[in-house]
């Protein structure tokens, strides 16, 4: 009797044992996290903890249990055939391409293989590996994007010669493009903290049917990390923090997340503090002196120094360092077996970040400015995400978007002949509403239709105050005095109504056709109070804007490794308030309203070939495109009270606005690989050209960086990942500069005496090294060594010099 009781005990330990699985990564045993598990018909999900185990107690014998994750071959199993002595499974790591699930494209998962638009996607492994210190490095790492950088805390991603206001950027279904998004450089992309980020996309050319207004040069979408339901309960930690020596960056980054039945949450805090930037010392351009940093101001909120400081170290590019708080929030509630809830908050918190282009910029031979900083920038996201999967003939899946917004802004600046210091602000409200709804028509045609609307209410106020001051200490203000606000002090209403259908068919097995269209209206309100400084034809400003776009796009594969693409597509932007209502001054030119002004449209077509190697592992494209811009935007001298000149704080400058044009045209494209090249080596690269010119006025278009690129070759093996990078830009020569807008900044580039002319960007090129070693399932360390060669070099149109040689270490830790 007591041996039957002992034979029971056990078999019931063993039984019980026998409902955990193991999943380790086949060659180095290291368990595998987050791979979900799942059977055929769905009504069974888990996932691996940090120690690659879950619980199978809920599947039945009879289920196929499929084992998936991003970065590994997906497995299938009987569960009744997985051993009981061993309960171990191995997953073999994937190959460098197979083909990818792109997210951003058609706003649903959807293979590579079936997309004709050129995307780029870098994945949260590769963004540790990258090591970015802001979200703007990670953009300027991915093919075929450039970014400027008018200071260090900033980034103005620059897609096919587009940037700012006509480049969308979107987080987790929400555009953060709003109605006082620029012309020219934009550096809002550094809100979202890199260390958040699960995955980015990159959608290149007019993507105007999915996502609206703003997309004419293409989408930035970042997808943070997001909680997981599970069937067994979880919780799962991690920190990670960096060292970079080129500023003494010091990050850090820590997230929990609990994983139940009925719900999910995962929370991170991160925080980053940059000191000032060292540029490179080798100057192969030749130019000596360009870009040094010989004087600076030292004043600050509460210090006050009439005259300017001499820098020790004219390689310390001072007036560069900043810090930047980030929390991420997301809450997952299945409210049932279809519909599941997520909700979504992000805080953004920047100090003050001062602008370095203005507090360089001289005037008769001394620093023109004592302060120019923008005052904490403050981004709060606020969303829930519906989605439910009713299965049915007329609605396969849908997801409902709700989001809020709220964006302060401030402009500070001072000049060193005064005492008196003007603040302008802007503080805004984004409310959007989203729907996007799928409908399988058959197994092979997909029809999928949306809605959105949104409205954006900005509140803009200006005023001056004079310092009182004490032996160097500001201890007060000794007067008021009036100061022109950047927008519309009445206030400023943008708001969108739009709504589309897309439609996805496979014709056969070797091709794939996509169509949709997009019907969107615009309407804009302002209201200007005070003209002590300006008079303009109308204080009420109204605009109305309607537009069709479309889009056709063929993916046709004609056999496995070959994929040859077509698009034809429109884009449209309405001006936004920015554009309509901005006062401002840069260089000499006050940039004034113009309630005139109308959309402007975009015509592309792009073809590309895509060409497979060794069963996908390694893959060469080509991308090229030809981009016509109708009634396009763009600056130039203006009128304003019959007068080609105006006072703007203190000074005369040259009247220009935002007007319209007749035609322009981008052209360019994007030649890439990446891949395996043996079973511990891989290569990837890019090399991207690109031209515009004015079809009417004969001039070159702005933001059209040179030929740029990059090439890597790397080495994997089990627990050890290293690779040497090459990235190379050509020269952007002088005549290729567009001198009206000034958005190309030739005051940045070199000046030549003996020409009497600043001559363009010089060329450059750095060598980078990285490594990544894996201790065990818990400890990985990232090492970096960028700008091998210390070289000396600013990326076009940038006011700031680029890092010299930088030491980056980074720890990964999970708990």
């Amino acid at each position: 009797m007591k041996l039957n009781f002992t034979l029971l005990i056990l078999l019931i330990t063993v039984t019980f044992q026998a409902q955990n699985i193991r999943v380790l990564e086949y060659g180095t045993d290291f368990p595998v996290e987050n791979v979900t598990i799942y059977n055929d018909s769905n009504t069974s999900i888990v996932y691996t903890d940090k120690n690659g185990i879950a619980d199978l107690s809920s599947f039945k014998d009879n289920d196929i249990v499929s084992f998936q994750h991003i970065s590994f071959i997906e497995y299938e199993i009987l569960k009744k055939e997985l051993s009981v002595v061993e309960f171990v499974i191995y997953l073999s790591k994937k190959a460098q391409l197979l083909d990818e699930i792109v997210l951003s494209a058609s706003k649903g998962s959807e293979k590579r293989s079936r997309i004709a638009e050129q995307v780029a996607i870098v994945f949260n492994d590769d963004i540790k590996k990258i090591a970015p210190q802001t979200s703007a490095d990670l953009l300027a790492a991915m093919p075929g994007v450039k970014v400027q950088k008018s200071q260090f805390g900033g980034g103005s991603p620059v897609l096919r010669g587009m940037e700012a206001n006509r480049v969308l950027l979107v987080v987790d279904g929400v555009r953060m493009n709003n109605a006082i998004y620029r012309m020219g450089h934009l550096q809002n992309s550094i809100t979202v903290s890199p260390n958040i980020i699960d995955r980015t996309e990159v959608i290149f050319g007019p993507s105007s049917v999915i996502y609206g207004s703003d997309a004419l040069g293409g989408v930035i979408h970042y997808y943070t990390k997001t909680p997981k339901v599970s069937d067994n309960k979880q919780i799962n930690s991690s920190v990670f923090t960096r060292y970079s020596s080129v500023n003494n960056e010091f990050t850090s980054e820590g997230n929990i997340e609990f994983r139940n039945k009925k719900w999910a949450s995962f929370t991170s805090v991160s925080h980053s503090k940059f000191g000032d930037l060292k540029m490179g010392k080798n100057r192969n351009h030749g130019y000596n002196d360009w870009g040094k940093v010989l004087e600076y101001s030292n004043n600050s909120n509460n210090f006050y120094n009439a005259t300017s400081v001499l820098n020790s170290n004219s390689n310390i590019q001072k007036n560069t360092g900043y810090s930047q708080f980030d929390v991420l929030q997301k809450l997952a509630i299945p409210l049932t077996d279809k519909t599941n809830i997520l909700f979504n908050v992000q805080y953004s918190r920047s100090s003050n970040i001062d602008r370095f282009d203005k507090l360089s910029e001289y005037s008769d031979g001394t620093l023109k400015w004592a302060e120019w900083h923008y005052g904490p920038q403050k981004r709060l996201l606020i969303s829930s995400q519906l989605s439910f999967d009713p299965n049915k003939k007329w609605l396969k899946n849908g997801v409902v978007t709700a989001a809020y917004q709220k964006i302060n802004e401030s402009r500070v600046q001072r000049k060193f002949s005064s005492i008196d210091r003007s603040y302008r602000k802007e503080d805004l409200n984004v409310f959007s509403l989203n729907g996007d709804f799928y409908v399988p028509l058959t197994k092979t045609r997909i029809l999928s239709y949306g809605i959105e609307a949104t409205h954006n209410d900005v509140e803009s106020n200006s005023y001056g105050k004079t310092l009182d001051i004490y032996n160097n200490t500001i201890v007060g203000f000794l007067d008021d005095f009036k100061v022109q606000s950047r927008y519309p002090d009445g206030g400023s209403t943008y708001s969108s109504l739009a709504g589309y259908i897309n439609y996805r068919q496979d014709i056969n097995s070797k091709s794939t056709l996509n169509t949709g269209v997009r019907l969107i209206n615009t309407y804009l309100s302002a209201k200007w109070l005070d003209d002590t400084f300006i008079t303009l034809p109308d204080f009420d400003i109204s605009s109305n804007n309607k537009a069709v776009t479309a889009t056709i796009g063929y993916a046709y594969k004609p056999t496995k490794d070959w994929q040859l693409n077509t698009v034809i597509s429109s884009g449209f932007r309405s001006p936004n308030i920015d554009d309509i209502g901005k006062i401002r001054e840069k260089s000499g030119k006050v940039t004034v309203p113009n309630i005139y002004l109308k959309p402007e449209f975009a015509y592309n077509f792009e073809t590309g070939v895509l060409k497979y190697f060794n069963e996908k592992r390694f893959q060469v494209g080509l991308n090229v495109y030809y981009t016509l811009l109708d009634n396009y935007i763009t600056r130039d001298f203006f009128e304003v009270n019959n007068s080609s000149t105006i006072l703007y704080d203190g000074e005369i400058g040259d009247v220009v606005a935002n007007v319209n044009k007749d035609n322009a045209y981008i052209a360019g494209g994007t030649f890439s690989f990446k891949g395996d090249l043996t079973s511990v080596l891989y290569s990837k690269g890019s090399l991207t050209y690109t031209e515009g010119e004015t079809y009417d006025t004969k001039l070159p278009m702005s933001s059209i960086p040179p030929l740029f690129g990059m090439v890597e070759l790397g080495f994997e093996k089990e627990r050890l990942q290293a690779s040497v990078n090459w990235r190379f830009n050509s020269k952007k020569k002088y005549s290729k500069y567009n001198l009206i807008e000034g958005i190309d900044n030739i005051e940045q580039s070199p000046y030549d005496s003996n020409l009497a002319s600043y001559v363009g960007t010089p060329a450059w090129n750095t060598l980078n090294v990285a490594a990544k070693y894996k201790f065990n399932n818990s400890i990985t360390v990232f090492a970096n060594l960028d700008n091998l060669f210390d070289v000396h070099y600013k990326e076009f149109a940038s006011s700031i010099s680029a890092p010299g040689r930088n030491i980056s270490v980074s720890i990964s830790a999970k708990i």
